[in-house]
Parts: C-alpha cells; structure tokens; sequence
C-alpha cells in the first residue's frame, strides 16, 4: 500500500513527474534560487507588457461604465445585473473556439494577437459610433469578444512555455503586470478628464494608441513554443479529443467546482456600487476603487503563485475565496467607514491574486500539451458563464428584495459551495492517486 502524496495533491504540479510529454519534464526539476525579478520565459514577459497596454486601453473605459449606467443613466439594478453579466460572459462560447483553434491549427499566437487586434480596433470604434447607446453596445461586444478569443491561447502560451513546478510563478508575473495596466487605465482617465473635463473623445483616440502597441508586442516578440520532437508528426486533435478533456476526473472537478464558485461571486461592480450606495461617497472617486483592488493583486500575485507553487496550488485557491466571505461581511456592516471600504479593497485585490493564476496553473497541470488550449478554454469559458449567471442573480435579488438580502444569499452561498468544492476536489485526486497505487 502506497502513502499518499498530499503535496501532489493539494495543487503542485504532478505532470513533469507522471507524464513524459511534458514539454519540460526533465528542466522542471531544477529549481531556481530565489531572486528579486523572478526568471520566467520571454514569452511571458512579452505577454505580460502586452497584457499590460491592452488593460490600460480597456479600464480607460470600463472603469466608468458602472458609474455612468447606474448613476447617470439611473438603470435598474436588474438592468445592470443584465448589462453587466453580459459583459462579464458574452464572450464565454469564444474562449472554447479560441482556445481549440489555437490547438487544432497549432497558432496559439496567431489567434492571441488577432482577439487583442478586435479589442483595439473596438476602441477606436466607440468613437466613431457616436454617442449611440446600440453603437457603443456592439464596440462593447467586440471588446469582449476579443478578450474570449485570445485568453485561452494566451494561456496556452504561458503554460508550454514554462517548467510546470513553476507555473504559478509564471501566471503570477502576467497577472502582476496585468494588474499594473489594470490600475493604470483609470489613473488615465481620470487625468484626462480632469485635465480635459468631458474630453471622452481623447480617452478613446488615447486607448486605441495604446491597444495597438499591445499588439505590436505579441506579434513581434512572442515567439511559438517549440513543438517536441515526439509531436511535430502527430495529427491535429479533433473536436471528439477536446470534448473527452471532462471525461478526466480531475480536469472535470477542477471545472465544475471553479464554475459554481463564481456563481456565488459577486463582480467587483456590485461589490463597489454596493459600498457606494450604504456610504454615498462621492461617484468621482468610483474608478479609483478599481485602482486599489489592481494594485494589490500587482503586489501579491507573483508571492501568491511561488507560494502556491510550493505549498500547494488547491489551499491558496480556496484561501482566496475565504478573503472574498469577508468583502461580503464588510458590505454587510450597518454603517461602513472609509477603512472598511478600504480593507475591502484589500481583500478583493488579494482574493484575485490568490486565485486567477493559481487556477489557470492548476488546471494546466492536468492537460497534455497538445489540447491545452481548449482545455483551459474550457475552465475559462465556465467561471464567465457563472459570473453571467452570479451578475444577473444578484441584481434580481436586490431589485425584487433588497441589497442586505442579496449580499447575504451570496455569503451563505459562497461558503457552502466553498466547502462542497473542497470535498469534490480532494476526493476525486484521493481516488485517482488510491486507483494508481492499486495498479502498482
């Protein structure tokens, strides 16, 4: 009878030791020493900057839309939950045709850069619609439908391009320099605006420079990962292959339990308009709470993913929903303070970093290299599905009752689910590893 390797377990990764396809099975070995800028591959690196431009282009813009629908255009909080869940899951179906396009035709780059090519032209296109309500609707669903199609490639690319036993480093670099376009793009805007009062036409001429930058660098420094000699004659995988990814016990829990996870998650937008609405702080100063939450998962997603690296990927995961139960208990205090929004901040910025890269690294230890893509497609494509649902659920909810009520149903929800997905995840590895020792 073998012992069980709980370490495996818990989240690191056990393909560079079990599965000699691995891309970088005998390099993920040696380990690193520690260092000040950790050592990643230039792809990430030039992934990074390019996420990092296009983020800036983006939160130019989104960063207000919560204020103005809600504040300006007086919509519903059921017409927002609409809007934003479509914002947040529209492009959801993408993200699996992304990332098995990237597979099928083996242009992980080639897709990446066009889905960041569709959300910079979208920027260009705001302006050019006018002020249209219809108009500005379709640049923002050609916005999200870039996002869908380069994510799964993107990650691709990150996780054939890095050592296995430090893929939650490497995920945690491109999210830490997402982050840092995530916490520029309002800091803009909100400069422009107040050098430039009503200028909205600078913002987006300014976000489509921006954009096109991102995608200079993803065509010009990101290289194709090499293909090991074993796969260079293997035919391309099939839609039948793809689709077999869930019958993997592992792959398939590591879904179902990511997926109704964020339908309990409420998006950043209620959690803000929420503090806004108990306190009635001052609408202007609304972008920069996106401001603070980018800045903490810039400084904590690099430590997060080395720390889950090598001490387990799964705790860090459902540690960081924890963080998420206390945003929602801050929320639900009877006269929240400028320091309760502020530790709210924090804990939503930490719960990112906690969980963004450590999932996509989880997930990405479970796929052959040759169907990586469409399976972290799927992941991805499951968790915006949920916050779709998670969005829409909760603007019912507080429009039908009240907004005590639907941050409390989310709560309840959040910490059942959490402890479900633990169980599912957990006894699913225990039986796969308890089947393996049976064999040998």
């Amino acid at each position: 009878m073998h012992a069980i390797d709980w370490v495996s377990l818990l989240g690191r990764s056990h393909r560079c030791n079990a599965c000699p396809a691995c891309p970088h099975a005998a390099a993920a070995g040696i380990r690193s020493k520690r260092r000040v800028i950790p050592r990643v591959s230039p792809v990430v690196w030039s992934l990074g900057f390019t996420s990092l431009l296009t983020d800036v282009s983006a939160e130019m813009v989104s960063s207000i839309l919560p204020m103005y629908l809600v504040l300006h255009l007086r919509l519903s909080p059921l017409a927002f939950g609409v809007v934003d869940g479509v914002y947040q899951g529209f492009a959801a179906l993408l993200r699996i045709a992304g990332g098995f396009a990237g597979d099928r035709w083996r242009q992980h780059k080639l897709i990446a850069a066009t889905g960041y090519g569709l959300s910079a032209v979208s920027k260009l296109g705001i302006l050019l619609v006018g002020g249209t309500w219809s108009g500005i609707a379709g640049m923002v669903a050609l916005d999200r439908m870039g996002k869908g199609i380069r994510t799964a490639p993107r990650d691709a690319l990150i996780t054939l391009n890095s050592p296995c036993r430090e893929l939650g480093q490497a995920f945690g670099v491109h999210r830490a320099l997402d982050a840092v376009g995530a916490m520029m793009g309002p800091l803009l805007a909100f400069a422009l605006l107040a050098l430039l009062p009503g200028a909205f036409d600078v913002i987006f001429v300014v976000s489509f420079c921006i954009a096109l930058i991102g995608v200079a660098v993803i065509v010009l420094f990101v290289d194709p990962p090499a293909r090991p000699r074993h796969l260079v004659k293997e035919s391309a995988p099939s839609v039948r292959e793809a689709a077999a990814l869930l019958r993997e016990p592992r792959f398939r829990s590591l879904v179902i339990a990511s997926g109704v996870l964020s339908v309990a998650t409420m998006s950043d937008a209620f959690v803000f308009l929420a503090l806004q609405h108990r306190m009635q702080f001052n609408a202007g100063w609304f972008p920069l709470l996106y401001v603070g939450v980018s800045c903490v998962n810039f400084l904590f997603a690099i430590p997060g993913g080395q720390a889950a690296d090598k001490s387990g990927r799964l705790p860090m995961f459902l540690g960081g929903h924890a963080l998420l139960i206390g945003v929602y208990a801050l929320v639900l205090l009877p006269t929240p303070g400028l320091p309760h929004v502020a530790l709210a901040v924090f804990l939503l910025g930490a719960y990112y970093a906690a969980t963004d890269g450590v999932l996509a690294a989880m997930v990405g230890t479970t796929l052959p290299a040759r169907l990586c893509g469409s399976g972290l497609s799927v992941m991805s494509t499951a968790t915006n599905l949920g916050r779709l649902a998670a969005s829409m659920l909760f603007g019912a909810i507080w429009n039908w009752w009240s907004l005590n009520t639907a941050v409390l149903s989310f709560m309840i929800g959040l910490v059942l689910v959490l402890g479900a997905a633990k169980v599912v995840i957990l006894q699913t590895a225990a039986h796969r590893i308890g089947d393996s020792a049976s064999v040998t």
